[in-house]
Parts: C-alpha cells; sequence; structure tokens
C-alpha cells in the first residue's frame, strides 16, 4: 500500500515529467539507432551499445534537473543511474528471451518485457536514485537497496 500512495503522491509532478521525459528520449533513441545501424552500418551489437549511453547521460540530467528538481548532479546519483539502467537491460533481456521459451510470440514478449524495464526504472528511479529522504536519515544510502515499503 506504501508504494501505491507514494507512487499517486507523485503522478501530478514527477512521475508525469518522468514518463514524458522517458517518451521524448524514446522517440530520440529510435531514429538513431536506425541511422547508426540502419544507414551507417555500425554492427547492431555496437548500435544498440552506444544508442544507450548516448541517450542515457543526456537523459540523466534531465531527469535530476527537470524531474526531481537537484540544483547539481551528483556522481553518486549518476553512477546509481548507470547501475539502475544495466538492471533495466537485463530485466528486459531476460523477459524478452524467457517469455518465447514459454510459448509467447517474441514481439509481444519484447513488449512485456519492455512494460517490465519500465517498472524496475520506475521503482530505482524513485525508490533507490531520487528517493526522498526523512529528516533524520543521512544523505548517502550505506547500502543499494531499494528504498521503497511493499507492505
Amino acid at each position: 500500500m506504501a508504494l501505491l500512495s507514494t507512487l499517486l503522491a507523485h503522478v501530478t509532478g514527477p512521475l508525469l515529467r518522468w514518463v514524458i521525459v522517458g517518451g521524448i528520449f524514446e522517440v530520440i533513441a529510435t531514429p538513431l539507432l536506425y541511422v547508426l545501424h540502419g544507414v551507417w552500418l555500425v554492427p547492431l551489437l555496437v548500435a544498440t551499445l552506444l544508442v544507450a549511453e548516448l541517450t542515457a547521460l543526456p537523459r540523466f540530467f534531465v531527469n535530476d534537473r527537470f524531474v526531481f528538481g537537484q540544483r547539481r548532479p551528483s556522481w553518486q546519483r549518476l553512477w546509481r543511474y548507470h547501475v539502475a539502467c544495466a538492471g533495466g537491460f537485463g530485466v528486459w533481456y531476460t523477459v524478452a528471451n524467457l517469455l518465447p521459451l514459454l510459448g509467447l510470440h517474441y514481439v509481444i514478449a519484447s513488449l512485456c518485457a519492455t512494460a517490465f524495464s519500465v517498472g524496475f526504472a520506475l521503482a530505482s528511479n524513485f525508490g533507490w536514485i531520487w528517493r526522498r529522504r526523512s529528516r533524520g536519515e543521512p544523505h548517502l544510502l550505506t547500502a543499494p537497496e531499494l528504498a521503497i515499503s511493499l507492505s
């Protein structure tokens, strides 16, 4: 219940901005991938890695300032963001490859994987990287767990 109330508290502000930023960067990433792989013939594995990094870094800065209102970026948040991006890719890759083994068409599996990956990104962005801290809590977390209570 705490997770639901936390998400609802963000719907009109940071969550909406986060979804808008994610959508804008998806609109940028897809044509960029096409240019790198389809036009310039960069190998797909290299092109996808380049697109991921070329869009993740600016997306971090936009999220940090526009979505979460931080005055200055920090190395700690940037590091956590990269870890979260890698985790999101791991989630997507696992789901996209596991569901076809269970009989689901690979395109539908990819869409399902995207939903799981977005859920992971949402939880890691709001619950770990840019988590709102209580007054008595130290600013730096000592362990990389997600800070969302599921109870």
